[in-house]
């Protein structure tokens, strides 16, 4: 049985296109994907993604436990800042991409929906490894006690004014805080996954629909609106942001999947380590590139990747991008053939498509890279 998040009543009075995601019923849109992918590009858009999963690691062995567990160097981390990383099998294979706060007395992580169960019960099983004692580090999965609402667009600062007294301007990207937000004291940060400014705001589910009220009035200046999980994915796309179980998965590696940045071969030991300096040091088989279409056509997940009349690889991720107006996609090709420039085909229910591999990401005027 699918859940409901804590602004499931919201969206239903508004009229949403209720699907079932990641186990949660999820508004995919409320009016047109195309105006509310637009509408955060242009102003100011809201999200319910209170379907992401949030863990709580603490005790005295909290960072360690972290730092060997994911691919990027979390002791580079200023109290207060959030790293974007990987968490990897030991045969490199991806097992999540996530959010590390670091937040003093513990770590907070943030995973993708669809990984929760999986994503806890690794961290577990690397628990009882013998690392770092057992007893020095408690984790905890409190998403079923966590709703997250982001205010995602280039007005986003000025709506969270309007509900807050905090210095927004003195918190920089990828840092968070602590603060009353329309009277509720909450975690939020300076994040997302739209391209765009933005923040995401954690909170207990009884909260929630305050908080949504206060942030859609707050918006209504700036013709904000709630937004989807259509435009979601369109507006992580035109930024080439990986999504799991398209672009990354178990089968694949953050070194060909373009996530070489958010892993650190030098930080010491980590989960994965040994096989991604072998993959290194032998160069990725495979690249996950960009690509636009050059005539009409939609590319969809699993479409082929044709070149020379031979097909080298599939879709991972495709969308027609409203911004650029042709169709966008992902997908991994053989690394002699990742070149920004080469030349290759969709194939669109039969019909071969010409592309050209492009520079991520597509759309390039967001107010966050």
């Amino acid at each position: 049985m699918p859940k409901k998040t804590a602004f499931y009543n919201i969206h239903e009075k508004a009229g949403a296109k209720i699907v079932e995601f990641a186990g949660y019923l999820m508004p995919v849109q409320y009016r047109s994907i195309t105006e509310e992918h637009k509408r955060v590009r242009k102003s100011v858009g809201l999200f319910d993604l209170s379907h992401m999963g949030e863990f709580v690691v603490s005790g005295p062995g909290a960072r360690q436990f972290v730092q060997h567990a994911v691919t990027n160097d979390i002791n580079a981390l200023g109290l207060g800042q959030v790293m974007y990383t990987a968490m990897c099998y030991p045969d490199g294979g991806i097992v999540d991409d996530l959010l590390v706060y670091n937040l003093g007395d513990f770590v907070y992580l943030v995973v993708n929906a669809s990984n929760i169960d999986k994503d806890f019960a690794h961290l577990n099983g690397l628990r009882k490894t013998g690392l770092v004692a057992s007893t020095d580090v408690k984790l905890e999965n409190i998403s079923d006690e966590t709703a997250l609402l982001a205010i995602q667009g280039p007005d986003a600062e000025k709506v969270l004014a309007k509900m807050t007294d905090y210095d927004l301007p003195s918190l920089k990207f990828y840092w968070a805080a602590t603060s009353k937000i329309a009277g509720v004291e909450m975690l939020f940060s300076r994040t997302g996954y739209t391209g765009e400014d933005g923040f995401e705001l954690y909170m207990a589910p009884k909260y929630a629909e305050k908080l949504w009220d206060a942030a859609m009035e707050a918006a209504r200046e700036f013709e904000g609106e709630p937004i989807g999980l259509g435009a979601r994915d369109s507006l992580r796309l035109e930024m080439k942001y990986a999504l799991y179980g398209n672009d990354i998965d178990k089968t694949t590696n953050p070194l060909e999947a373009g996530l070489g940045w958010v892993v650190k071969l030098d930080k010491g030991d980590f989960v994965g380590r040994d096989a991604l300096v072998k993959i290194k040091e032998e160069s990725p088989k495979r690249r996950n590139v960009a690509f636009e279409l050059k005539e009409k056509g939609f590319p969809r997940q699993h479409y082929p990747i044709v070149i020379d009349g031979k097909k080298v690889g599939e879709v991972t991720s495709g969308t027609f991008s409203p911004m650029l107006e042709k169709g966008i996609g992902t997908g991994y090709v053989p690394a002699d053939s990742s070149k920004i420039g080469t030349e290759v085909g969709i194939d669109i229910r039969g019909k071969l498509i010409p592309a050209e591999i492009v520079k991520p990401p597509f759309y390039k005027h967001g107010t966050r890279k």
